[in-house]
């Protein structure tokens, strides 16, 4: 499963620079970001090449951060898609609590990282082929 690392911080100007730049240091590369205002604080969410890695320098520089799992759905760069996606996990009743994405600018396939409440115990990964999408292993998203 994909792991995905969240940040807890300030709300001010430099912070987010301040993670790149450890980042950046440490030779990890960032592939996908969210970043959300909660007032004073803020989230940071990143998809890194290295999320192990990337947690333990982060947090020996003083960052409050901590990884969770995470789907790595991926499905042809097609309209309609997401609305596909939400459809089906809609009618297991798995709920989605988090998600976003990007489009793969070479082979043109969309990857979405997704938090879900499955509190019926769906066979995700069933689901989605039965859709047209695919869970990515963690060796397929990591070698990226």
């Amino acid at each position: 499963m994909a792991k995905q690392l969240t940040i807890f911080l300030e709300n001010r100007p430099g912070r987010v620079k301040s993670i790149c730049d450890v980042l950046q240091q440490a030779g990890l590369n960032i592939w996908a970001f969210t970043i959300q205002d909660r007032g004073e604080f803020g989230l940071v969410k990143l998809i890194v090449d290295k999320p192990s890695q990337a947690q333990l320098v982060l947090a020996e520089r003083g960052f409050a951060c901590a990884l969770k799992d995470v789907l790595a759905v991926t499905a042809p760069d097609q309209p309609g898609n997401l609305n596909k996606l939400g459809t089906a996990l809609l009618h297991k009743n798995v709920n989605i609590k988090d998600a976003y994405g990007f489009v793969s600018p070479g082979d043109k396939q969309g990857i979405c990282f997704l938090e879900v409440q499955n509190n019926d115990g769906v066979d995700i990964a069933a689901l989605l082929t039965e859709q047209g999408f695919r869970l990515m292993s963690d060796e397929e998203l990591y070698e990226l």
